[in-house]
């Protein structure tokens, strides 16, 4: 079964740098969006075992630096969990 998404756009960070992110248990941060709704920010979560998410604001000069990620290179475990938090 197919989840459809439209409207979904998941970003990265271009400079490689994800301030909100610190750990270093958590190496890959993602930033999700769909349509005109909200951003959340998306990280791996070692000690649950899982991507988790919360909801950001975003100032201007970290949406400059933001960069639409390939689908391929979104892990597929945090496809399912996109899947399932923008589930139709």
């Amino acid at each position: 079964m197919k989840i459809s998404m439209n409207g979904l756009r998941v970003y990265f960070y271009t400079s490689g740098q994800d301030t909100r992110s610190s750990s270093s248990s958590c190496p890959e941060a993602f930033y999700s969006r769909r349509a005109d709704g909200p951003y959340y920010h998306w990280r791996y979560e070692e000690t649950l075992g899982q991507w988790c998410c919360s909801r950001v604001r975003l100032p201007d000069p970290a949406l400059k630096a933001l960069s639409i990620a390939n689908w391929k290179s979104v892990p597929t475990a945090l496809q399912t969990r996109l899947g399932e938090h923008y589930l139709e």
